[in-house]
């Protein structure tokens, strides 16, 4: 399948979400948030000066944005932001992406060194943030917490661990704790960045080492793959019946060469089983 593209000439996008017919998603190094129709329209959300990444709505429709060198959850309401936690303390490097689950809590990942300076990879925490923006450690060890999806009955989270190369599956307490770690499907050739869900439990996989979009199911089998020019960053199924897959690609993840390249994309294809779960 070959792609075609939606929206072109973005700095760097990530973080994409389907939320009420349209498609959001942070241009992170151009600092915005967009919300865009099918047919490609933008519109501008909110300005993030510290970098916007993973987004998530409150049950109450309120949107949480990752800030993600300041390291706090920032919400929009009446189209002014605010802080709603402050996850510094708990967070290694700068956080990244972020689920919200059917009750409110927000479980936030982050580098947990700096990437793009080249310093030594290092494990970090899963961060926990309540309803009520109090926030706790989740999970440890892990090896960069990246796209995370919560299945349909909200039992199980599934976290993409990017420098291990794996997914990794929990079992989501009552109380929103997470339990029996392990492994769910671990990739070979590819690492997982944003990821997203579907009706038939595979997961769809934005790989920016083997440049493509892969679908997995537990296990490790994989049943598709859709190849892109450049490093494909994040996936979301959307559209009408979500069986649009969109696809964020870009030529480089590094700050200051993304500002000058401006090659970032939102691609997509339809698929041929719709998404499930969340975000």
């Amino acid at each position: 399948m070959k792609t075609k593209t939606l929206i072109d000439g973005l700095c760097f996008g990530e973080g994409p979400r389907w939320h009420k017919d349209r498609l959001w998603f942070s241009d992170m190094h151009d600092h915005k948030v967009y919300a865009a129709d099918l047919d490609g329209n933008m519109e501008t959300m909110a300005h993030v000066p510290q970098r916007p990444s993973g987004l998530g709505w409150l049950p109450d429709g309120r949107l949480l944005i990752v800030s993600m060198m300041d390291r706090k959850l920032l919400v929009l309401e009446d189209g002014e932001l605010s802080e709603f936690s402050d996850i510094d303390a708990l967070s290694k490097f700068d956080c990244n992406d972020i689920v919200v689950d059917q009750q409110g809590r927000s479980y936030v990942g982050n580098f947990g060194f700096d990437l793009h300076n080249n310093a030594d990879p290092d494990t970090t925490e899963l961060v926990l943030v309540r309803p009520d923006g109090k926030a706790e450690v989740a999970a440890t060890d892990m090896a960069f917490p990246n796209g995370t999806v919560i299945t349909p009955d909200s039992k199980t989270m599934i976290v993409g661990e990017t420098m291990a190369g794996c997914l990794t599956a929990f079992d989501i307490d009552s109380d929103g704790g997470l339990s029996n770690r392990r492994i769910w499907a671990q990739l070979e050739g590819a690492i997982p960045d944003g990821i997203c869900l579907d009706e038939a439990g595979g997961i769809w996989v934005a790989s920016p080492v083997s440049n493509e979009a892969l679908r997995v199911e537990e296990g490790g089998g994989v049943t598709d793959r859709i190849t892109v020019e450049n490093q494909a960053f994040a996936c979301m199924l959307g559209g009408a019946d979500r069986k649009r897959l969109f696809i964020l690609t870009s030529s480089t993840s590094h700050p200051d060469e993304c500002k000058a390249a401006m090659s970032a994309r939102v691609e997509y294809v339809d698929v041929a089983i719709p998404g499930a779960g969340l975000p």
